[in-house]
Order: C-alpha cells, then sequence, then structure tokens
C-alpha cells in the first residue's frame, strides 16, 4: 500500500487524513503543516504537482530548490496567498482554505517579495500588525519597543518605510510576522538584503522561536544557512518534492555522496544539476 512521506495512508481524503492524525496523536498535537496532494497550474504549466509534506510542531524545516521549482507557489498555497488547482493544506490543524481567518491567526508569514504600508513609520507598522493581530494593548508597546531595539531599527523606527533600505525593510517584516507569537512561521529568503551583523540576531530569534515550540517552514537559497538552521529539509524539483529528511539521512540516501557531503552537495546530487564546467569561451 501506497503510503505518504509521514507514514500515513496516500489513499485518505483530506479529511480523513487530518482526522487520522487526531485519532493517532493522543498524547501529541497535530503537525504544524499539512501538505496533502497540492497542485497548481498556470494554464500548460505545472507549477506544482501533487505535493505531499507533513512537518511537526516545532520544526525548523528548510524548503529548497532551483529557481522556478515550486518553492514560493507551496508557501503561497500554505499561507492562504494562492489558491491551489487542487489539493489542501492545514496550519496547526486549521484548513487554511476552509477557515482562513482562524488559520491566519495561527501564523507569521515574511514573503520573498514584501508588500507594506510604505507610508507608516516602522513603529506604526507594528502597532498596526499588532492590532490586526488581537494583542493587547500593552503587549504590542512592549513588544514592538524590543523587536526594534534587537533588530537595530530603533533610531530608525519613526521614518516611513518607503525610505528604508531592503534589508530595514525585511527587518520590520520579520518583527510584523513574528509580533504575535504564532504557532507557524513562513520565511521565504529572509536573509536576502540583510547584513551579517543583523542575520546573526535574526538567527538567534528564529532559533529561541523554535526551542519555545515554534515551527518555522524556511525557503532559502543560501545552503550553509538551511545546513545550520534546519533540523530537516525539503527539496522541491520542476514541482515535485524529491526528497525529505533530516541532513544525515539525506546524505544516506543521495547516491554518490561521501557521508560528510554538505548540503549543497547532496542538493546538486538530489535534483540532477550538470556537474561539468561551464566556462565562457570569450574569457580564453
Amino acid at each position: 500500500m501506497m503510503t505518504n512521506p509521514d507514514g500515513s495512508n496516500a489513499s485518505l481524503t483530506p479529511n480523513q487524513t487530518l482526522q487520522h492524525y487526531r485519532q493517532t496523536t493522543e498524547d501529541t498535537e497535530t503537525p504544524a503543516v499539512i501538505a496533502r496532494d497540492l497542485v497548481r497550474a498556470f494554464g500548460q504549466k505545472m507549477a506544482v504537482n501533487h505535493l505531499n509534506l507533513t512537518v511537526q510542531r516545532g520544526e525548523f524545516f528548510g524548503f529548497l530548490g532551483p529557481n522556478g521549482a515550486g518553492k514560493s507557489t507551496t508557501i503561497k498555497m500554505l499561507v492562504g496567498l494562492l489558491r491551489p488547482t487542487a489539493g489542501s493544506a492545514w496550519v496547526a490543524g486549521v484548513d487554511v482554505w476552509k477557515e482562513p481567518l482562524k488559520a491566519r491567526r495561527m501564523m507569521g508569514v515574511l514573503p520573498e517579495f514584501l508588500n507594506i504600508y510604505e507610508r507608516l513609520s516602522g513603529r506604526e507598522f507594528l502597532n498596526f500588525a499588532g492590532h490586526m493581530y488581537g494583542v493587547a494593548e500593552t503587549d504590542i508597546h512592549h513588544r514592538s519597543e524590543e523587536l526594534l531595539q534587537v533588530l537595530t531599527l530603533s533610531d530608525d523606527a519613526d521614518k516611513l518605510i518607503v525610505d528604508y533600505s531592503v534589508g530595514m525593510r525585511k527587518k520590520v517584516a520579520l518583527a510584523a510576522a513574528i509580533m504575535h507569537r504564532p504557532q507557524v512561521i513562513f520565511l521565504d529568503e529572509p536573509f536576502e538584503g540583510i547584513d551579517p551583523v543583523s542575520s546573526r540576531v535574526i538567527r538567534d530569534i528564529l532559533h529561541e522561536l523554535t526551542q519555545r515550540g515554534t515551527t518555522i517552514f524556511f525557503s532559502s537559497h543560501i545552503m550553509e544557512v538551511v545546513e545550520r538552521l534546519c533540523t530537516r529539509v525539503g527539496i522541491i524539483n520542476q514541482g515535485t518534492l524529491v526528497a525529505e529528511g533530516t541532513l544525515q539521512e539525506l546524505r544516506e540516501r543521495a547516491q554518490g555522496e561521501g557521508k560528510d557531503a554538505s548540503l549543497e552537495d547532496i542538493f546538486l546530487n538530489v535534483i540532477g544539476a550538470p556537474t561539468e564546467n561551464h566556462n565562457l569561451s570569450w574569457l580564453e
């Protein structure tokens, strides 16, 4: 009988799948993220092809793939920004498309391409985000000031976001995403445009969040960061999940790779990237 990556029966319907988890995890909570047969087609192009994925509570899950593999499309479907052509998604046990508002209260999202209110200051934006998520007024003030300080935004907190650099925008958007202490955080290229000092601060914050039970679904092209932070990794290629597991498990499965292979080596092996050198003839 065909099984899903987590060992559940692949023939179960979406509702039966979630009920299966509730019945078989009496002493534990339902997984943080479940994707079942997710499909997204753009015309004749199949961007995501029947993707099945489970992320457990407290995991730091790395989601990797080459450009155009379907990473951002998958994340958009999981967080309710893009309706699937077919399939279902749950976050913290809530069906993202049947109960969208409830699901969004459970999650924080940092998309790859930011679309934030540029005519607000950084402090005003965090205040707005806190109210939108229903955070208590006293907590909004305390959390905002602490986040601004930790992310080195205090001196620019009253400047309009339109005048922020790419890195500053990324940091204030991350602060807004974690303001309400979500159960699951989706991060799409969170370190792009971030300076090394701030990158370290963000890594420390994310690590502390997972230590306190928050689940992080993390997509990045920076293999070293994924290798350092993530407890488990999934690799998507041409819309299909082609590998999933811990780094050690992926090392053992990747043919031709040694036991000390880097994540980059494993990634290139799994997606079947060509190994020949690419030289520009006009440089010779």
